[in-house]
């Protein structure tokens, strides 16, 4: 099976191929994880089917493709087959207008243990369909992709997306029954035969032991179990009287999408571009010339800014950038704190420090408020942390993680300043500054998205004026950015709830209505009461 991911990665690692994960594909493929290939005559559709392991004999011999499975004694079920071959149909239909000469094919990768494969494998490739069975554990498996906005290839995507079925193709009896349950072609030049249709065709004509990743399960034997690692939840013993848990956030599918909806940020993301550019090209330049010497990377990095302007947001979608660009192998993140380390007894933070260095293998090891670590008293425990974590980061073996540590600007440029090995293990700085009252607006407009709520018209006018008022006096060292807004819709959310229990409205839309009644007022933070005379 280990050949089948390799074929995978070595087209997603094709400079000149785009390639994305598309959460389903309507009508056909809407409940299964979807896969597309792109370049400028060739578009790929990869379906992943995670039925289980299992034996079915998927048709009788045809001459042509049946929706319906037919097994002895079985409730007929859709044939993930048919429902491949005619996603490949409707787009291959869809992108004549945009390209004729564009050559369509899909690939199914299955856990099925489909009898009559060899018998089927003519058929199949009439209807432009290979067909991988006896794959294990597939929704555990990793495929990389290159979403590489500058390709032009990428248009086809949003054709591929938007591909529907013409009223005489739904109108057919077979097609209504599948659904419910769950012209001329000119070939291309061979000048216009590139290196991606080598590889695909390599990739499809290989031969691949259907025995080597098929194993029956045992009675004793769970056949989902995997050794995936848990991203939920983490502990972490400092000594055998005290644990700690650990946060730590998974990785996440679409990381290029997700940090291009963030507000503001732009420097921030241009940043990103630049590393990940650079990563990227390394790695074209090991697989092409592996005798060159490479660019040195360092990942670590330091996030300086606030509360609320997006360290762990974009701390998250790093590591998932990262791991998509090949260079960690898992891309989760491990968010620790000083007291992470720092136990009640001698050694701890030694023991501390090399749990969550396990933890954060593959991932990104995030320290929140880590200037804290530099504590003024000389034998403050928190420089042996820093010790340690610079020890760490001069072993060359130390390779599959990235450091961010984050923080306020000032103490943590203090505590880089601090320890010269610090200011050149972490080279890349991202600084998060505070939004301004328009970027405030446009996040209160998305979190209001993300449950259907809409204000009206007096409502916002209300709302904006006194977030504005508040932005105005507010205090620099307490201001919470994001949270503040999260925070005050909360208080809006339960205010409207609270009236809707009350008096019902007569309307049912009004139920997801904000009106000026369910705006409270505004109160800024109170500043930190200053220590001293």
């Amino acid at each position: 099976m280990n050949s089948v991911w390799k074929h995978l990665n070595a087209m997603a690692a094709n400079y000149a191929v785009y390639s994305t994960r598309l959460n389903g594909l309507s009508p056909f493929l809407k409940d299964h994880d979807v896969y597309i290939y792109c370049t400028d005559y060739n578009v790929v559709v990869l379906c992943l089917d995670c039925c289980g392991l299992s034996e079915e004999q998927t048709y009788e011999e045809s001459e042509t493709l049946s929706p319906l499975i037919m097994d002895e004694g079985c409730e007929p079920r859709v044939s993930v087959v048919w429902k491949l071959a005619e996603t490949v149909r409707h787009i291959k239909d869809s992108l004549q207008k945009t390209n004729p000469l564009v050559n369509v094919h899909g690939v199914l990768l299955t856990e099925a243990n489909i009898l009559n494969t060899y018998e089927l494998d003519g058929l199949w490739n009439e209807h432009n369909v290979t067909v991988i069975d006896c794959l294990k554990r597939l929704k555990y498996r990793e495929i990389k992709t290159n979403d590489d906005d500058e390709l032009a290839c990428k248009s086809y995507v949003e054709i591929v997306r938007n591909a529907t079925l013409s009223p005489e193709d739904a109108d057919t009896p077979q097609t209504q029954q599948a659904l419910t349950k769950t012209d001329d072609k000119t070939e291309p030049s061979d000048a216009e035969y590139d290196e991606f249709e080598k590889m695909f065709n390599d990739f499809i004509n290989s031969e691949f032991e259907e025995t080597s990743d098929y194993e029956a399960p045992t009675e004793q034997e769970d056949p989902e179990l995997d050794d995936t690692p848990d991203f939920t939840t983490g502990e972490i013993e400092q000594n055998q009287n005290m644990s700690v848990k650990v946060e730590i956030l998974p990785p996440i599918a679409n990381p290029r999408e997700e940090l291009n909806k963030l507000v503001g940020c732009e420097d921030i993301k241009r940043r990103m571009d630049e590393l990940l550019a650079l990563t990227r090209y390394n790695r074209m330049i090991q697989e092409s010339f592996p005798n060159c010497k490479q660019h040195h990377v360092s990942l670590h990095s330091v996030f300086l800014g606030r509360p609320g302007t997006g360290k762990t947001t974009v701390c998250k979608i790093y590591g998932s950038l990262l791991h998509q660009a090949g260079v960690l192998t898992k891309g989760h993140v491990v968010v620790c704190d000083r007291g992470t380390f720092i136990g009640t007894l001698w050694g701890d933070e030694e023991r501390s420090m090399r749990q969550v260095l396990e933890l954060a293998q593959g991932g990104v090891l995030m320290i929140d408020e880590a200037y804290l670590l530099n504590g003024k008293h000389e034998n403050d425990p928190g420089k042996l942390v820093i010790q340690l974590l610079m020890n760490i980061l001069a072993d060359e073996s130390q390779r599959d993680i990235a450091v961010v540590l984050c923080g306020y600007k000032e103490p943590m440029m203090k505590l880089l300043d601090s320890n010269p090995g610090l200011q050149s293990r972490f080279p890349n700085k991202f600084e998060f500054k505070d939004f301004t009252v328009d970027e405030l607006l446009e996040i209160t407009r998305r979190r209001l998205g993300d449950y259907n709520y809409t204000f009206t018209e007096p409502a916002w006018e209300k709302y904006r004026n006194m977030l504005t008022q508040v932005y105005q006096v507010r205090d620099p060292e307490t201001w919470g950015n994001a949270r503040f807004i999260a925070n005050q819709l909360e208080r809006i959310y339960i205010q409207h709830a609270t009236r809707c229990v009350k008096q019902p409205p007569k309307v049912k839309f009004e139920l997801l209505t904000l009106t000026p009644e369910d705006i409270l007022p505004i109160e800024p933070p109170r500043q930190r009461a200053k220590i001293g005379f």
